[in-house]
């Protein structure tokens, strides 16, 4: 079973992160407010605006987030990389940012590659 997964249903990303490993590969630290990557099949164009129904890790709740897509990566890319979306997240959910570097304490170092970089 994989630690990170994405799907879309009736227009709702729903990401599902289930340990640090798979929070660092999907997370966009250099983005403005924080981003996502999510694995998906579904095709989007940039700034096309997003829901996201996230279930992070030991988070008792899941967090709905909206944000716009301001990465793709198609099918096919090649270098081992998923095909999907990255997701500038709102500013409004600023403190997720924060929750996220929390989580990635000591890993944001890593140098290890990532879904985008």
């Amino acid at each position: 079973m994989e630690a990170f997964s994405g799907s879309v249903r009736n227009g709702i990303l729903n990401l599902s992160i289930k340990d640090e490993q798979a929070l660092y590969a999907a997370y966009m630290p250099f983005v403005i407010n924080g981003g996502l990557f999510i694995a998906t099949r579904k095709n989007y164009n940039l700034g096309d605006e997003v829901f996201i129904l996230l279930d992070l890790m030991e988070e008792p709740d899941r967090l709905p987030l909206t944000g716009k897509v301001i990465w793709i990566t198609p099918k096919g890319m090649g270098g081992n990389r998923r095909e999907g979306v990255g997701i500038q997240l709102n500013e409004k959910h600023g403190d997720i940012q924060g929750k996220f570097e929390t989580y990635l304490a000591g890993l944001m170092e890593a140098g290890k590659p990532t879904n985008t970089m």
